[in-house]
């Protein structure tokens, strides 16, 4: 029972956004003809994985502290994962998870700044701090939370990955990481929708707490109009191959979870299939846009 209530505080279904962020990066390296060793790939995923299962793990502990677990309505894609509030005994055993995921990870830091240089400090520097202040304080200011996931699976997890992997950084990985950014900093945005009065009650000030729902809604469709631009744009001038358009294919789902977004709105938790779509086009993009990549 322990090790299933630690396993669901992880998230663990959202941690395939890990894998497809990991993968962009190392993607990047290979588009570069340069060779990827299995061994720094298998423990940057490592390190990206227990950055990310420390975020879900501390935020699962200071929600369920604030009461704002007992108060959300569990979705599939948000709400929390429900596992504290049924088994509150557990509280300090997720909170010593996520300290230690985040120790290790420091760990994993060290050895690629001993393996690799000093380049890459200031990627696990905002990174950790990310860590650090994601639910006590950038959920309170609603610019930052706006973008923050899309800095952290974005610009650090994939540049992050690229550096540790080839030694320096590319143009190329600065440049693709544009597009988890804008699709991750979207996926964050719409799973606040179901939980903007619980929220409120516990003291966040998100963006759609603070700027409501049709601004929202709105950014959202911004979000997903620039990255069909971006993604465009390099093809046009020559920094992404004419595959890479492939990663184009899923983006009808965005303006899908746009319109659910628009007709539902705080009400959207009870519409699934509008979550969920957006969900898809955050992982599909980047993964078709590395296997393009990949495959030039």
């Amino acid at each position: 029972m322990k090790l299933k209530v630690i396993f669901q505080s992880m998230r663990p279904s959202f941690l395939l956004l890990t894998f497809v962020c990991v993968f962009l990066g190392a993607s990047t390296v290979v588009a570069n003809q340069s060779s990827v060793s299995l061994s720094l790939l298998i423990l940057a995923l490592l390190g990206a994985l227990l950055a990310h299962i420390s975020v879900n793990t501390l935020n699962e502990y200071f929600d369920f502290k604030s009461g704002l677990d007992l108060e959300t309505v569990k979705t599939p894609f948000s709400g929390g994962s429900g596992a504290l509030p049924d088994n509150p005994e557990m509280l300090t055993t997720v909170y010593l998870v996520g300290i230690m995921s985040s120790s290790i990870l420091f760990l994993i830091g060290m050895f690629f700044v001993w393996k690799t240089g000093v380049g890459i400090i200031p990627i696990g520097l905002i990174g950790l701090l990310l860590i650090a202040t994601y639910t006590g304080w950038v959920n309170k200011h609603p610019f930052f939370c706006l973008i923050a996931p899309g800095l952290g699976f974005g610009f650090l997890m994939v540049v992050g990955t690229q550096f540790v992997l080839q030694g320096e950084y590319t143009t190329l990985s600065w440049l693709v990481s544009v597009i988890p950014f804008f699709l991750v900093n979207n996926l964050l945005l719409l799973n606040q929708y179901p939980d903007i009065q619980a929220d409120i009650n516990a003291g966040r000030k998100h963006f759609p707490i603070v700027y409501g729902v049709q601004r929202s809604t709105v950014v959202y469709g911004l979000f997903a109009l620039l990255t069909i631009l971006t993604i465009l744009a390099y093809v046009v001038l020559g920094y992404l191959p004419v595959l890479a358009l492939i990663a184009l294919l899923p983006m009808p789902l965005a303006f899908f979870s746009m319109y659910g977004a628009n007709k539902y709105g705080e009400t959207l938790g009870y519409y699934p299939q509008y979550l969920g779509a957006n969900v898809a086009v955050t992982l599909l993009v980047p993964l078709l846009l590395g296997m393009s990549l990949i495959i030039v």
